[in-house]
């Protein structure tokens, strides 16, 4: 429950059947879910979340901080229709990457319905239109068949593997559209 004092997360996106807005502290048991979901732990790594505290640092030092530094960052997505949080994507801007890269999650019971690319192809719009990102790159364990897809459905093209944080990861990306 948010308290009276907290700020209402900003709005960011709206598609026709989602909401996607900044994260904040109340959203504690979310991330604590999310990040504890099989395909989370399996595509994108443990981050050590586990109670409320954890997930109010990964908050703070991660989606927080990232509005705050970038404009953008990971922001929740909830389903319009009822205002369920299903699961989080956005822009991030890491270290070890020359340009912001799409990122994704969705909880198991709302994989496969479209949501993620959907969520993506807004999020993208917003990088390349009010944003001005010259490109977009997305970063992909190799065999995680289905961002594979998603990133595909969303135009980006596959710009080889890399080595990020002793990891091999597949690199995807799109340039901005050049205007007419």
């Amino acid at each position: 429950m948010q308290s009276p004092l907290e700020p209402i997360p900003a709005l960011i996106l709206e598609t026709d059947r989602l909401q996607l807005s900044e994260l904040c502290p109340a959203d504690e048991l979310f991330i604590v879910e999310l990040l504890n979901s099989p395909g989370f732990l399996a595509h994108i790594g443990d981050r050590g979340v586990r109670t409320g505290e954890d997930a109010q640092r990964y908050l703070a030092e991660g989606p927080i901080a990232s509005y705050a530094a970038h404009g953008f960052g990971l922001w929740k997505v909830t389903r319009r229709s009822d205002g369920l949080a299903v699961g989080m994507s956005g822009l991030i801007k890491r270290d070890v990457l020359a340009f912001p890269d799409l990122g994704y999650a969705f909880l198991p019971g709302h994989a496969g319905q479209g949501y993620a690319t959907e969520a993506g192809a807004a999020v993208l719009a917003l990088g390349f239109g009010p944003r001005g990102l010259a490109r977009i790159l997305a970063i992909v364990q190799p065999g995680n068949d289905g961002s594979v897809r998603v990133l595909e459905k969303l135009g980006m093209t596959d710009r080889g593997v890399g080595q990020f944080d002793h990891q091999v990861l597949r690199v995807f990306g799109n340039d901005a559209p050049c205007a007419s």
